[in-house]
């Protein structure tokens, strides 16, 4: 309710407002009061002014209605004055008026009474007498009069009263009145809560919180909460490991509350070195090595001691249970070797005796034994922690001579711990095996004529067993040798297996010598095995041209070598090139030792002969015609040589008796050969039929030895021969008929000097001179040296290719008895002086005898499969070459013979 006044004598008007008025609040119609049309207001410049508060309040110039314009507050205008007014000055001009208005700002209860603080800490001790007073701050209230009216009140508790000043007493203060003894130990604080209520409308309050903290007196000693602590503690923790926090508590405070921990002072000194307790947090940590194995547990005795002028104590008994980690890795023990082992013990044999421990316990304690699999023994368990090693299986030396066993033990502990024990079981040789050779035979190659005890091979025999079972001897097993026992013949090492020849052999006698050496071991009983050596006698030159019987001889006191004189005469008629006389001649060699060349000796003086001879058919003709200047007796010296190194030679007279035309008939090879006899003519035909049926037989027999070395080719591995390694394959033929051999099997071939060749090689018996088979027949055309292939046909067998017969025979001693068996086939055309070696394409000589009809188509070809070492072909080249051109001086046509050679 807004109270306005109107004093008109003084002039001056009066509003009175409550503070904290909204903002719009009405407090009077001052334009009306003041007698101011609202017309005029605005055109008069109507205005208000107040000294520092002038927008407290404001006018409407519209309807002239005074308003709170902003918040008023009494105590900040005025503070605890009983009266607050606000004076406005009110101005209109035209003319000029001021109008002075005063504005009572009325007080309401807007303000709780407060405290000087909130909180009020009060220390008290515990000794204190009842009825002692403890004085308090009042509280205070910003209003006035009633409003500002204050009483109080305590909050209910049994310690404390409060005492209330009256009017009369306001010298004495607000206070607090003892009115029950205290006790810290119970009561360390008191929360107390002193309220002040105003009297206005409505009731406004103010509260302080009174903490009264009451002192302590020594009155209390320390105490623990539990008179025994058990803990359990794992082994092996690390230094500084926590065990247990003693707390022992103090009633009291201050020193009166604080303790000391410590152990009891007759603590034994290994608990002192294993544990440490903190004086003042009462940690008790370990400081030693923890070890279930020394001690399970440990008691500890612990005090508690506090700070007072008369200290008190209390006292526990700490149990530290100490658990048990795997730590401990299982021990092994093997005890009772029974070593070494024979390999012919029975399965279940005990080897060694094997114990294990761990000193931890429980699972941690508990072990397994296990051995390293895939060997023939095994663990068998006798008793608790105690094993046997058994053989489980059968033992084989030769396999596996030792063996290292490991036996591990491991715990039951998580994580498991294991350990492991080395056993070397040695297993003791049986004599089981035999010496063993690395193949079932050799094949050993030795020149003829060897000094006496001349190294020619070393066996050696393999015997799998050890020490004196696998000492081997070797010795020969004895045979017949014809008339002669083997041993005359050769001998063999006893400890090194070298096999010596007694006495030189000779490739004419002996071409093969085959035997067995026996290898023995030292063993009980011993055992031995044999292997067979197949000794070739090569040939050497050792035999020189032999001349044939002459129908008439006239032995010269001049001749060489066995030679011999041939008296023919020759028609002076002649022409140039007329075959007059031939000289035959045989070498017991073979091969190129037995390959024979015929030279005509310079006449004395350096006349010119008119005669030469053929050098490989020995036929003697003549280089011009005749005429009357020549004499008429013509001595010829003829020199046969072989080709071997050194050659040997011989010399062959031959007396030409010059005579007029009529006189004397026209010599032939037949009639040359006609002192002779019929006997001679029906040798001539037998060795003819055996050699076509020894070529018959090797072109069989090279079939199957073909057949054979495919059979073959995977086989052992060679063993060491007098003349280092060797692969030949061999074919051979002697006078008893033909073998085959095939050395697929890789093993050391020896030929006395030189390399071995492993190639494939020919042989041929050396036929015994006759003296109706010569071995070069008339015309005889030197065998062709180009002996190559072209590299398109590498490395082929049978390939050939045409060409000329010039270059060089093959120097090698392999090489030429590999082509003995070309030679035989000429042997065959001795009998007829007009024939040659060729004969034709195809032929070989033998069409020249059997008809135009039987060529080589009718015999197998068995040159294709003669590879000759040292060179890149084989016969087959060189009879190409043979037959695609005819030799010089032959009788034969120039012809290709492609057929031949397709086949």
């Amino acid at each position: 309710m807004m109270l306005t006044a109107w004093e008109p004598a003084s002039g001056q008007i009066h509003y009175s407002v409550p503070e904290e008025a909204k903002h719009g609040t009405f407090v009077g119609r001052i334009a009306q009061d003041l007698g101011l049309e609202l017309a005029e207001l605005v055109p008069r410049l109507f205005r208000l002014a107040s000294k520092g508060h002038g927008d407290l309040l404001e006018v409407n110039l519209q309807n002239g209605i005074l308003f709170v314009n902003s918040r008023i507050d009494r105590e900040e205008l005025c503070g605890r004055t009983l009266e607050c007014s606000i004076h406005l000055e009110v101005i209109v001009d035209r003319p000029l008026q001021v109008f002075h208005v005063e504005v009572e700002v009325k007080d309401i209860n807007d303000n709780a009474p407060v405290f000087p603080e909130t909180q009020k800490y009060l220390f008290i001790a515990e000794s204190r007498m009842l009825d002692s007073r403890f004085p308090l701050e009042d509280a205070s209230d910003a209003d006035i009069e009633e409003n500002a009216l204050l009483t109080y009140r305590l909050s209910p508790n049994e310690f404390f009263s409060l005492d209330v000043p009256t009017n009369d007493e306001q010298v004495k203060p607000l206070g607090l009145v003892l009115r029950k003894p205290l006790d810290r130990e119970q009561s360390p604080e008191l929360h107390l809560l002193l309220t002040a209520t105003d009297r206005g409308k409505p009731e406004l309050t103010g509260t302080v919180q009174l903490l009264i903290k009451v002192l302590d007196a020594n009155d209390n000693a320390p105490a623990f909460d539990r008179t025994l602590y058990a803990v359990k503690l794992p082994e092996n923790v690390p230094n500084g490991t926590l065990v247990i926090k003693l707390n022992a508590s103090d009633l009291d405070e201050g020193l009166n509350g604080d303790i000391i921990y410590s152990f009891f002072s007759d603590i034994s000194p290994d608990i002192k070195s294993k544990f440490y307790i903190d004086a003042v947090s009462g940690e008790i940590i370990a400081i030693g090595h923890i070890d279930f194995e020394e001690s399970k547990t440990y008691k500890l005795r612990v005090e508690a001691i506090d700070k007072g002028s008369l200290p008190l104590a209390g006292h526990c008994t700490v149990l530290v249970q100490v658990l048990d980690a795997n730590d401990n890795a299982p021990e092994l023990t093997v005890t009772s070797l029974s070593l070494p082992i024979s390999e012919n013990a029975q399965p279940g044999t005990v080897i060694t005796l094997i114990s294990v421990s761990d000193r931890d316990s429980g699972a941690n304690g508990q072990v397994t034994c296990s051995l390293t699999p895939q060997v023939p023994f095994k663990l068998v368990s006798t008793f608790k922690n105690y094993y046997s090693l058994v053989l489980d299986s059968a033992l084989d030396r030769e396999s596996v001579a030792n063996y290292a066993l490991v036996v591990t033990a491991r715990d039951g502990g998580s994580p498991s711990l294991s350990a492991t024990a080395s056993v070397s079981v040695e297993v003791a040789d049986v004599n089981d095996n035999a010496p063993a050779f690395a193949q079932p035979e050799y094949t050993v190659f030795v020149k003829e004529n060897n000094p006496p005890g001349c190294h020619i091979f070393t066996v050696s025999a393999r015997d799998a067993d050890a020490q004196e079972n696998a000492l081997v001897s070797y010795s020969l097993v004895e045979r017949r040798v014809g008339e002669r026992a083997l041993s005359s013949y050769v001998s063999v090492h006893a400890e090194s297996g070298k096999v010596y020849a007694l006495q030189p052999l000779d490739h004419e006698e002996l071409e093969l010598l085959q035997f067995q050496v026996s290898a023995r071991d030292a063993g009980v009983p011993p055992l031995g095995s044999n292997v067979t050596l197949q000794v070739f006698v090569l040939d050497e030159n050792d035999n020189a041209p032999a001349l044939l019987p002459l129908p008439l001889p006239l032995p010269l006191p001049g001749a060489r070598g066995g030679g011999g004189a041939l008296s023919e005469r020759v028609s002076r008629a002649v022409g140039a090139g007329h075959v007059v006389a031939k000289v035959r001649a045989v070498d017991a060699d073979s091969g190129y030792n037995a390959w024979l060349s015929y030279e005509l000796q310079p006449a004395a003086g350096g006349a010119r002969s008119p005669f030469r001879v053929a050098l490989y058919t020995g036929e003697i003709s003549t280089t011009r015609a005749l005429d009357e200047a020549d004499a008429p007796r013509q001595r010829l010296l003829v020199l046969v040589k072989d080709h071997g190194e050194p050659a040997l030679t011989a010399t062959a007279t031959v007396l030409l008796s010059l005579v007029e035309s009529g006189q004397a008939p026209r010599p032939s090879s037949r009639v040359l050969a006609g002192g002779a006899g019929a006997g001679a003519g029906a040798a001539l035909v037998d060795v003819n039929v055996y050699l076509i049926v020894a070529i018959c037989a090797v072109s069989s027999l090279l079939v199957l030895t073909l057949l054979l070395s495919t059979a073959l080719r995977c086989s052992a591995p060679p063993s060491e021969g007098a003349c280092g390694p060797g692969k030949p394959t061999l074919v051979c033929s002697s006078a008893v008929g033909s073998w085959s051999y095939s050395q697929q099997r890789r093993q050391r071939v020896c030929s006395g000097e030189g390399p071995p060749k492993a190639d494939l090689m020919a042989f041929s018996p050396s036929l015994p001179p006759s003296p109706f088979s010569p071995l070069f027949s008339p015309q005889q055309a030197p065998p062709n040296t180009d002996w190559r292939f072209s590299q398109a046909q590498r490395p082929g067998t049978s390939g050939s290719q045409n060409g000329d017969e010039t270059g060089t025979w093959p120097n090698n001693q392999f090489d030429t008895e590999m082509l003995q068996a070309m030679i035989l086939a000429s042997a065959s055309e001795a009998a007829d002086g007009s024939s040659t070696l060729g004969g034709g394409a195809g032929t070989m000589g033998l069409s020249a005898r059997y008809g135009p009809q039987f060529t080589l188509q009718h015999v197998p070809d068995y040159r294709q499969n003669v590879y000759i070492p040292g060179s890149n072909a084989t016969l087959t080249n060189a009879a190409g070459k043979r037959d695609g051109k005819a030799p010089a001086g032959g009788n034969g046509s120039k012809k290709k013979s492609g057929k031949k050679e397709k086949k």
